[in-house]
């Protein structure tokens, strides 16, 4: 077993009086492939959103490598989510400068690198998304496929020891989706990077998914934690049964 990365504690999510989840409680594994699924409006992306320090949790605590993310001053809070790189899913580039410039804005800001250094770093994580020759295309002419993986080459950029992606698979083509999910997998078993992924997409959960949290909105409670594999044929929970045969039911 992996040591633990992060970790959820009693987290309930609210916007006012209005609560999304509570009694959150479940464990991310350094080198994971964690999955966050769950229904429509079950408050996936809110999580990630606490999860990367957006948004203050209503109650409970989320823990960065045993260290509480809310309890710690501003300044150590800024210094853990570096540690972090967060993939969006519209990939979220600059459309005015070109992949090369997008993703050397972070590195500019918080290294002390030199130009040099900074583009061959830059050269280096688009030819690990396998972009490479790529750098001064902008986001305009490339696919949509190709904007996800330079999106996550920017995520890259910084080196995280945790990378977060919202529904990466959104708007891709199933042959782009499938493609990204071996782009993921690689990049989990050559860098040992623990990655989060919120997703509903069935062929991603199952593809890349080592352990995984299921939420759900009528109750407003997760339902389970573990690999998605053994929630399908483990679990006796009939919701997280339709949600992970979807597929099967729709042929």
């Amino acid at each position: 077993m992996n040591p633990v990365h992060m970790r959820v504690e009693n987290l309930t999510m609210a916007y006012g009086d209005h609560v999304i989840q509570r009694d959150l409680n479940f464990a991310i594994n350094q080198g994971d492939v964690f999955i966050i699924m769950g229904g429509s409006g079950c408050g996936k992306s809110t999580l990630l959103r606490h999860l990367i320090g957006l948004q203050q949790p209503a109650a409970g605590e989320i823990y960065f490598q045993q260290h509480g993310f809310w309890q710690a001053s501003e300044q150590d809070r800024l210094a853990m989510t570096r540690r972090m790189g967060v993939l969006y899913q519209s990939g979220a580039l600059f459309s005015s400068l070109t992949l090369a410039e997008n993703i050397a804005l972070p590195i500019a800001e918080f290294t002390a690198l030199q130009e040099k250094e900074i583009a061959e770093l830059v050269s280096f994580k688009l030819a690990l998304v396998g972009l490479a020759g790529f750098e001064n295309y902008y986001p305009s002419e490339i696919s949509g496929g190709m904007q996800k993986r330079a999106g996550l080459a920017r995520a890259m950029a910084l080196d995280p020891e945790i990378l977060l992606f919202d529904e990466p698979s959104a708007g891709l083509d199933p042959i782009s989706a499938r493609l990204l999910d071996d782009l993921i997998i690689q990049l989990s078993e050559a860098l040992r990077t623990t990655i989060v992924v919120v997703t509903h997409e069935l062929a991603s959960i199952f593809a890349i998914g080592a352990n995984s949290v299921f939420l759900d909105a009528e109750s407003k409670t997760m339902l389970a934690t573990g690999a998605p594999s053994h929630l399908l044929h483990k679990s006796d929970n009939p919701k997280i049964i339709q949600f992970l045969t979807r597929g099967e039911q729709t042929r």
